[in-house]
């Protein structure tokens, strides 16, 4: 008797490190280093603009992000999930 193989998402997990994006994100994510990092430029430079324009206050937002990266993981740019 064979069974189906093992649930796998597409793909393939991804070859960015969950741990390298939180700690980028945690110390730099008012530049969305962690999200360009993993591919997600579009929030990154999200990131960016919205720390520019509020001078610094909106960082706060790249820090959250980066520990909630650590706790959720989460995926990179092409919906992969992120390695441990």
């Amino acid at each position: 008797m064979t069974y189906p193989p093992p649930y796998q998402y597409p793909g393939g997990v991804s070859d960015k490190s969950k741990v390298v994006a939180g700690v980028l994100q945690i110390v730099l994510g008012g530049f969305g280093v962690g999200r360009f990092y993993i591919g997600d430029t579009k929030t990154g430079v999200l990131q960016l603009v919205v720390t520019l324009v509020t001078c610094g206050i909106g960082s706060l937002w790249g820090f959250v992000d980066g520990i909630l990266i650590l706790i959720n993981g989460g995926v990179d740019g092409q919906g992969r999930p992120l390695r441990d």
